[in-house]
């Protein structure tokens, strides 16, 4: 039996996973939960689920929780940063999912590590922001980092056995999110209606934006530098709208492989839970003659810019990545809300890597220098998205 908890599980990843919970009862058990606002779908889940320790983000969603929960007993109930770190560390926690948008899980997933868990990553920021320091933290402290994320699943899938060494390059696939085919020129008509509108998968609202602009894309390249210890020239983006081939491995010879699937969540999030081992699965399995075609091509870095600023960025050295991701962050806020164009989402990046360039940087990966900088590049990004509007 392996003892889960999950951050950020009333969102899509979270609830996928209770499912594969759900599926495997006797190889799973939920032991914690932490989310965010939605507080009737947590109500269900705590009452379904019975952890022994749960947490909400913010004091007035876990004030309305409060009366619903003491219709749990012995559940630890705790409210904001303190409690998220409380379920990612529980002693009886095996596995530690971090589902949670943005930067949100950041400290808690270090805690996580810190006390020797395995933590299976859905969440692209936290290595984005520090590859290095999550990694060596991992490292020293025992953690393993299994990846759920698709792409990178499937990559860790196609590596098995075998030697980094063997390895020519990675290739990351893209759906080419709602905008593959749009004119170049129309973009800056986007509506937030549109870009959340994506074709293949049903995810959260910022990982959605971020797919329409193939900033995800950019954040996986990032992120699989740090997973699989991978320079940026060996790591290769090709669009395939069907995302049946989920992300492939190239080796020396000139072999590729593949890992192929249908598109549900539930199939990744299970084999982190699984691994090392294979368990059956309720999920309809993959037709390849169903499939009919499968398509390829390369990404349209005019139509896509934010693609080639993640890579500006990590070639920029090892800090720039955490400007990206918080000028990212504020500008898809900013597009959601209404207060800045499709097409100023890139522009808003640009112009922060550009002063984060400019004032240089000493190299510092530390925690409080990660801080600190994504500190200084979300206000940098939230004046210049004022400074537009006004």
């Amino acid at each position: 039996m392996k003892r889960v908890a999950i951050l950020g599980s009333t969102g899509s990843i979270g609830c996928s996973a209770l499912s594969v919970v759900e599926s495997h009862p006797q190889e799973l058990e939920i032991v914690g939960l932490a989310a965010g606002h939605n507080v009737d779908r947590f109500v269900e889940q705590v009452k379904r689920h019975r952890p022994s320790v749960v947490a909400l983000a913010s004091s007035d969603a876990f004030a309305a929780v409060r009366p619903a929960l003491r219709e749990v007993p012995d559940v630890d109930a705790i409210a904001g940063a303190e409690g998220l770190q409380a379920v990612a560390t529980h002693p009886d926690a095996d596995i530690v999912l971090c589902a949670t948008a943005g930067t949100s899980g950041f400290d808690a997933v270090l805690a996580a590590i810190k006390c020797g868990k395995t933590i299976a990553l859905a969440n692209k920021e936290v290595l984005v922001m520090a590859g290095r320091l999550m990694m060596e933290a991992a490292l020293q402290y025992g953690a393993t980092i299994l990846p759920v994320d698709s792409e990178h699943n499937a990559i860790h899938q196609c590596l098995q056995g075998r030697r980094t060494s063997d390895v020519k390059r990675l290739i990351l696939t893209a759906s080419g999110g709602p905008f593959r085919d749009r004119a170049v020129h129309d973009l800056g008509l986007v509506t937030p209606k549109q870009a959340l509108d994506h074709p293949t998968w049903n995810m959260g609202p910022k990982i959605s934006v971020d797919s329409s602009t193939l900033m995800n894309k950019g954040l996986e390249v990032i992120e699989a530098r740090w997973l699989f210890d991978m320079s940026p020239k060996r790591i290769d983006v090709i669009v395939h709208p069907q995302s049946i081939v989920h992300s492939l491995v190239e080796l020396l010879d000139g072999s590729v492989i593949a890992q192929l699937g249908i598109t549900d969540m539930r199939l990744p999030i299970q084999y982190a839970f699984s691994y090392p081992d294979r368990w059956k699965t309720p999920l309809p399995t993959l037709n390849l003659a169903e499939c009919s075609r499968l398509d390829f091509e390369t990404p349209d870095f005019t139509r896509f810019p934010c693609l080639a600023l993640a890579y500006r960025a990590l070639q920029g050295g090892e800090n720039q990545p955490v400007v990206l991701n918080a000028a990212n962050e504020v500008a898809v806020e900013a597009f959601l809300k209404g207060s800045l164009g499709f097409t100023g989402i890139a522009a808003v990046i640009e112009q922060a890597l550009e002063a984060g360039e400019a004032q240089g940087s000493d190299g510092d990966t530390s925690l409080e220098a990660v801080r600190n900088l994504d500190s200084w590049a979300r206000r940098f990004s939230g004046d210049l998205i004022r400074d537009v509007r006004s």
